[in-house]
């Protein structure tokens, strides 16, 4: 295969990459050995030999001694000021029980009075026995400082009675609109709170500092950069305009580099961003930044007991989760975006949630057709089987995570029930490409590890970490390498409106790709959660090798570079 822009003969390439396995995940799937890039994107992919016409004097040459190369890794759904957020505050993901008081303790001691404690990553489901914590868990190792602790899911948070007291939630405290106040035998709040009902913890404690959000956002691009991720779908509900106002100074600045297609909550849209030309919202800094969807939220979560189910949870009888919106309030906010020409993506892990959405959406697009509207279902997690040829057929698309298959299968068994029907309905990632859908494929993060090559082998083997189950969890849903490649890159970018500027490496395109150490499409399956990122491009530039974890002009180890000359190709 060799593929150049017009006229690529003649051109000279600024860097030039070669000796290499390259799956450029173009429609063929082809597979080059080298690529030149000039500026920001590629001119040239193709054969070594091809490539030695780009090479001038001046050209930078790098031998990859035959490492395998895939497209700059696109996260099609996570939360980015979270993730770094995460990065600051109290690490408590999937932690022992006790594990987490004894950090809850640590973090007692060292902070002042009335300083809150905040983290992220329990679940009561990896607990013995598998029930919610309470406020006395709490109480009795930081008695005095408030302490939230967000569920791995952020639909569920766990809090002392010094955080409620402040949230202002008591015994008479009715439960909100789509949310829940946990509570014992007696009617006392227990705790937890659920998806909306979290609402008055945030309105009483006090938010990060415009210091903390620099640096959060500069720790989760890094993070990113780290695992081969270019890029990603934003699904932080409702970015704040300080938030945003951070983000683009940043981009100005050059300190932020990733690629961000950024989602809005439906009340910022309405007050701020759907009277925006796009021409000031999309494509900016270089096709780093774009504002032009909205996300609505229509459930929970399964793991918070708050997803909206056609039928009662089989552990937890005459509950079928907690709906956000009517069917008239979903219609009319996904109208609204509409009419405004911004892209709708909404949350529903439950096939009800779903069902209501797709509904909503056939209504609006039945009255304001809009062939390439290209809106999306985020998660899909459980859907009715019914219900599942209705997204291809509205040109919906599920915007999945493979990781929640391999990290919920057990507890989706238990709240579903083993023997279940829906089961079926649930991940079903096979049944949708096969009905003609693009899956686009994220983690959810910070609910779920980042670490793309943790997704790739969840959609490939439906299996946890540890191997687990044996053969996978409902095997025949499996994605094969090459799909679950593409969910990640080209399928990615799709959802974004922007496969034709990256998502493969192609002539023409931004040169976004990731090196690593070992071939993802040969390599045995268990093996491929192991894949680690050596180098990372973004934009043609250089900004994350493995061995010094940044941005520098060293190279990993088997990695040699050299000046141009046409004889250091070979």
């Amino acid at each position: 295969m060799t593929k150049g822009v017009k006229g690529s003969e003649e051109v000279i390439a600024d860097c030039v990459y070669h000796n290499a396995r390259i799956y450029t995940v173009d429609r063929d799937f082809s597979v080059a050995s080298a690529l030149a890039i000039r500026g920001d994107g590629f001119i040239f992919v193709g054969s070594d030999d091809d490539a030695r016409k780009h090479i001038g004097d001046n050209t930078l040459v790098i031998d990859l001694h035959g490492k395998t190369v895939l497209p700059g890794l696109i996260d099609s759904h996570l939360h980015f000021l979270g993730i770094g957020l995460s990065l600051l505050h109290l690490d408590v993901f999937l932690k022992p029980k006790q594990a987490i008081l004894d950090d809850v303790a640590d973090a007692y001691e060292s902070r002042g009075p009335g300083e809150w404690i905040r983290g992220r990553g329990w679940s009561q489901a990896k607990w013995d026995p598998p029930v919610f914590p309470t406020k006395e868990d709490l109480d009795a190792v930081a008695p005095d400082t408030p302490v939230v602790l967000y569920r791995v899911c952020g639909h569920a948070a766990w809090l002392n009675s010094k955080a409620l007291e402040i949230a202002g939630i008591t015994a008479n405290t009715p439960d909100p609109p789509g949310g829940e106040i946990i509570r014992d035998d007696h009617g006392q709040p227990t705790g937890v709170l659920i998806d909306t009902a979290m609402d008055s913890v945030w309105k009483h404690s006090p938010g990060p500092t415009d210091k903390e959000i620099v640096e959060a956002l500069l720790s989760a691009q890094h993070h990113l950069l780290s695992f081969g991720l270019t890029g990603a779908r934003d699904a932080d509900l409702g970015p704040n305009l300080r938030t945003i106002s951070h983000m683009k100074a940043l981009y100005e600045s050059g300190d932020l580099k990733v690629r961000i297609y950024q989602m809005c909550s439906p009340d910022d849209a309405a007050e701020h961003f759907y009277a925006v030309p796009a021409g000031e919202r999309v494509g900016l800094f270089g096709n780093r930044y774009s504002m032009r969807s909205v996300k609505l939220m229509a459930d929970g979560s399964l793991g918070g007991g708050s997803a909206w189910l056609l039928h009662e949870y089989h552990d937890r009888p005459r509950h079928s989760g907690n709906p956000r919106y009517t069917d008239e309030e979903v219609y009319g906010l996904v109208k609204e975006a509409r009419k405004a020409g911004f892209q709708v993506n909404t949350h529903a892990i439950g096939d009800a949630a779903t069902r209501q959405v797709l509904d909503a959406y056939d209504r609006v697009l039945t009255e304001m057709p809009d062939p390439d509207h290209r809106y999306c279902i985020e998660h899909a997690e459980v859907v009715a089987l019914e219900d599942i040829p209705r997204f291809a057929a509205l040109g919906v698309l599920p915007s999945m995570q493979a990781v929640f298959t391999t990290s919920d299968w057990s507890m989706v068994e238990a709240r579903l029930g083993s023997r279940s029907e829906r089961i079926k309905g649930v991940n079903a990632f096979r049944k949708f490409i096969e009905s003609g859908c693009i899956v686009p494929n994220g983690t959810d993060s910070p609910v779920e590890m980042v670490n793309p090559y943790h997704s790739l082998y969840a959609a490939v083997t439906r299996m946890d970490r540890d191997g687990q189950p044996p053969g996978g969890w409902y095997p025949e849903q499996c994605m094969t390498r090459q799909e679950a490649l593409r969910s990640h890159t080209i399928w990615a970018a799709y959802a974004q409106f922007e496969e034709d500027i990256k998502g493969s490496i192609e002539a023409g395109k931004l040169a976004d790709f990731v090196v690593i150490d070992r071939d993802y499409m040969t390599c045995p399956a268990e093996q491929i959660k192991d894949i680690q990122a050596l180098i990372t491009v973004l934009g043609g530039e250089t900004l994350y090798t493995r061995e010094y974890g940044g941005s520098g002009e060293t190279v990993p180890h088997g990695v040699t570079e050299s000046p141009g000359s046409a004889a250091h190709t070979t």
